[in-house]
């Protein structure tokens, strides 16, 4: 007969820890003992013993096994701890481990290196109890205040971990504002009929003119006494109904209406209660576009298949966009119609054909023999739509439109018979066009980080509103630097052969525009260049050289007619930038006495 041998596994906030359980041999014979004994240390000692505890080396290591636990896997460290710690089965012992989680324990089962069979029901739970009960006491160095530490460092890691999000992909919001939407509504027709029967002891007739409900609220709140009501009137109710023939048929039942006079008081609070009705009205008509927005951002393709307000209730109803992406088809067709659907099992009848999608225009627009057909058919385009919009890392609609195409061909193929393109073709073209968008995307993700690297490496007292513009942002010396670099680069595309001080003539005024208004006034043109293109000779070779030093040297000679402070400054500038130019200058006025 083979012995069995019990190990139990517990997974604690600190590490892995194995115990045996002594003298086992029938589980149902266990039981009793272990829930007479859970609170007593004394007695839970005589039933388990410690083998081993591995604890976790860092908290992202503790994390990642606790995650792993979580979901039903295997960890490599738990899988390592398990094969050196719990003897395998051989022929006369049947070795097992106790787990808390069924899941992992189907896990270990199925591990080909482990060999093991697990349980998780009879006393196994019993046991754990306890060990968590006594677990600081069995575990030597662990006290209670470092075990409660550890449970709630990790407890804070795990939710953090669980609740990281992408702030701009949040499906919460959404089932937030698709859940106040039903709200509002039932609110606003609540409230609406309520001002109508309130208002109708007073002006009975208006209520048949004007049977919208936003629409009536502002009417109320422009009429008032019905009495007092005028022609100057007419324009404001004109701009809340759009239609100068019901202003008029309003005023004129107004005069001839069978309903009872009322106090101002009364009034009065008639009209606050149509103002905050049309507060509501207006404020609905604000979530919903931001709905829309928050849609197009977290799931593009099922906002362009079915809808922002069906595509929110879906992912509503399901709890978040990523339950909806795990979905089959089949679920999501019957997706809020399972009290039908249960019921229909029941009693044996016809299962419903849709649930929230019927609220989709195309199942509105499909034939009634047609009508559970669409409804399958949109159901597998719904659980396509939302598995891209929740795996992909860049979120764009095109594959939403062209799986609404699809179901739109199939509505005509089913009236006229129409063959419909395949689907392989159309995701084809679909992909295709999802590249091109993402190079595109990637183009402007790459400005935009060139810019954020410009604007970081600005000094403080950089002007960051010019980088915008695409100018240059950088103030004082490095701007003259970068166009001093420009200009002779201009020089080098003319070259003509006699005109090489007209180059001069030409440059000298770019600089003045970065100069002060007061220096342009007192700056005046040299009228001696022009002479000294006359006295030139014909051997021009020699001369080149000696003339494209001169464009270098040309702005130190207009600085000596200017005003003494701007002189000064200006030799400052010089003796920083070009400290060899005035040696150039001197060469330069012996060379032309010479010629002279």
């Amino acid at each position: 007969m083979e012995t069995q041998l019990l190990h139990v596994l517990y997974e604690h906030a600190s590490g892995y820890s194995l115990f045996r359980v002594k003298e086992f041999e029938e589980l149902g014979a266990l039981l009793p003992q272990v829930e007479a004994s859970v609170t007593d240390l004394s007695k839970f000692n005589s039933i388990v013993e410690l083998v081993a505890f591995s604890p976790f080396k860092s908290g992202t290591n503790a994390l990642d096994n606790i995650n792993s636990i979580s979901e039903g896997i295997l960890h490599e460290d738990l899988r390592v701890f398990i094969e050196a710690n719990v003897p395998p089965k051989k022929k006369k012992v049947d070795s097992i481990l106790g787990v808390s989680d069924s899941k992992l324990g189907s896990a270990i089962s199925e591990d080909p290196t482990l060999k093991l069979t697990c349980m998780h029901i009879g006393a196994i739970p019993e046991i754990l109890r306890g060990i968590r009960f006594h677990f600081h006491s069995l575990i030597k160095g662990m006290t209670l205040r470092s075990q409660d530490k550890a449970q709630l460092g990790l407890g804070h890691a795990y939710s953090r971990a669980k609740v990281k999000f992408n702030i701009n992909r949040v499906d919460n919001m959404i089932i937030q504002s698709i859940a106040l939407l039903d709200q509002l509504d039932k609110d606003v027709n609540t409230f609406s009929m309520r001002i109508r029967e309130w208002y109708s002891y007073h002006f009975p007739e208006l209520y048949k003119l004007v049977p919208e409900q936003s629409q009536y609220a502002k009417v109320v709140k422009i009429v008032k006494a019905r009495k007092e009501l005028n022609d100057e009137s007419i324009d404001q109710m004109e701009e809340v109904l759009q239609d100068r023939n019901v202003a008029l048929a309003i005023l004129n039942a107004s005069k001839s209406s069978m309903g009872m006079d009322i106090s101002p008081i009364d009034l009065l609070n008639i009209e606050k209660f149509a103002s905050r009705v049309i507060e509501l009205s207006e404020y609905r008509k604000y979530l919903v576009n931001y709905l829309q927005k928050k849609m197009g951002q977290v799931a593009p393709n099922l906002t362009a298949l079915i809808g922002e307000t069906v595509g929110a209730r879906l992912i509503s109803h399901a709890g978040s966009l990523t339950n909806l992406a795990k979905y089959p088809a089949s679920t999501i067709q019957i997706l809020g119609a399972e009290k039908a659907l249960f019921r229909a099992l029941k009693s044996r009848g016809n299962t419903p054909k849709y649930g929230l999608i019927f609220h989709s225009t195309f199942i509105g627009r499909a034939a009634a023999q047609n009508k559970g057909r669409i409804s399958r058919y949109l159901a597998n385009k719904c659980s396509i739509a939302s598995r891209i919009d929740c795996f992909s890392e860049f979120p764009n609609a095109i594959f939403g439109e062209h799986l609404r195409k699809q179901v739109e061909d199939r509505i005509v193929f089913y009236e006229t018979g129409v063959n419909p393109k395949k689907n392989i073709e159309i995701m084809k073209i679909a992909l295709a066009e999802v590249a091109l968008l993402h190079v595109k995307y990637l183009k402007k993700e790459k400005k935009r980080k060139k810019k954020e690297k410009k604007i970081q490496e600005l000094p403080e007292d950089a002007d960051i509103s010019a980088l915008t513009n695409g100018d240059s942002v950088l103030v004082g010396e490095p701007m003259e630097e970068e166009e001093e670099e420009k200009t002779p680069k201009k020089k080098r595309k003319h070259k003509p052969v006699e005109g090489d001080e007209e180059e001069v003539e030409e440059t000298t005024p770019k600089k003045k525009k970065k100069k002060k208004v007061d220096v342009e006034e007192e700056v005046e043109p040299e009228p001696v260049t022009p002479k000294k293109k006359k006295k030139k000779s014909k051997e021009v070779v020699v001369e080149e050289e000696e003339e494209e030093e001169k464009v270098e040297a040309v702005t130190p000679k207009k600085k000596k007619k200017k005003s003494k402070e701007v002189v000064e400054d200006e030799e400052e500038e010089e003796e920083v930038e070009e400290p060899i130019t005035p040696k150039k200058k001197k060469k330069k006025k012996s060379k032309v006495q010479e010629e002279d």
